[in-house]
């Protein structure tokens, strides 16, 4: 047996060892802020990606978990309303993940401001504040952990 080959198989033994115990892993519920700025389709679907798997690992307790998501800069056109034809899908896909009642998404109006937007451009299941920076200092306070 070569060298790489021993050392393959023994790298190889542990697999079955590292999968049992990652499998057996819990996490309790949390509080948790998500800042969103980013402007691409592809990386907010990858965040919403994140954020429903941890909705399922806190098994959607609304009683001990909370899971907001704080939306400025460039991620605010594409939970706009008038930009749902080009992102149906994303929008729809937001909206379905407030459906577990965990998660909460709350836009930046003076960002929103900025690029022309008002109240009216953006889905009910979204809550108007008046300043990302401000939200996410608030919730920290509040006992939110800080994810980007």
């Amino acid at each position: 047996m070569k060298p790489w080959q021993c050392c393959a198989a023994l790298m190889l033994s542990f697999i079955p060892v590292l999968a049992c115990t990652v499998e057996a892993q819990t996490y309790q519920p949390a509080k948790v802020a998500y800042d969103l700025s980013a402007s691409s389709a592809q990386e907010v679907n990858h965040l919403f990606d994140r954020i429903g798997l941890l909705q399922n690992f806190y098994d959607n307790n609304s009683f001990e978990a909370s899971i907001v998501v704080v939306v400025h800069e460039g991620a605010i056109p594409l939970l706009a309303k008038r930009n749902a034809a080009v992102h149906k899908d994303l929008l729809q896909r937001a909206a379905s993940l407030v459906l577990g009642e965990i998660i909460q998404y709350r836009v930046c109006l003076a960002s929103a401001r900025m690029q022309g937007f008002s109240e009216k451009d953006f889905p009910d299941f979204v809550q108007l504040v008046p300043m990302a920076d401000a939200e996410l200092i608030k919730l920290q306070h509040q006992g939110y952990a800080y994810l980007r």
